[in-house]
């Protein structure tokens, strides 16, 4: 699969409504819808200027949506699948945020990630609608396609 546009990708992200339950904080399960919110909010309030990180946490579930059985595969999927659209350094920030080594230069945004993602996981917390985020995937994605035409 590949992602063509922010379009297809903010589908993707609607579909993880009620998608493979995430186990919660507070003893409730979280889905991946909530939790990709709530992992892009956290990080947002602590990064506000790092918008590839705070789209890195929004798009981290998106394997476990896709392959919900694989359990060890899921980040490296997703890491693949956003490349195309958002760039080589969100990628890089998905297939780290469970483990593995990051780039020297990315290990405190890896660690924010796993942090944000760790703390994303609670049971009726309002962290605003998907439909906020378009803008700033457009932009991130705008940003890698100017990149892109450069090399």
């Amino acid at each position: 699969m590949e992602l063509h546009d922010v379009e297809e990708l903010m589908d993707l992200l609607h579909a993880c409504r009620g998608a493979r339950d995430t186990p919660g904080r507070c003893g409730g399960r979280v889905d991946l819808h909530d939790h990709a919110l709530q992992t892009a909010a956290l990080l947002r309030r602590s990064r506000p200027a790092d918008k590839e990180l705070q789209v890195a946490g929004l798009v981290h579930a998106l394997g476990q949506l896709l392959r919900p059985a694989d359990t060890t595969g899921h980040t490296d999927l997703a890491a693949d699948l956003v490349r195309p659209l958002l760039g080589e350094r969100v990628s890089r920030l998905v297939r780290h945020h469970s483990g593995g080594d990051a780039h020297d230069a990315e290990t405190d945004d890896v660690l924010s990630l796993r942090h944000a993602h760790e703390a994303g996981r609670v049971v009726g917390i309002d962290a605003g609608v998907l439909e906020d985020w378009r803008t700033v995937l457009e932009l991130v994605a705008a940003q890698h396609s100017r990149l892109g035409a450069v090399d």
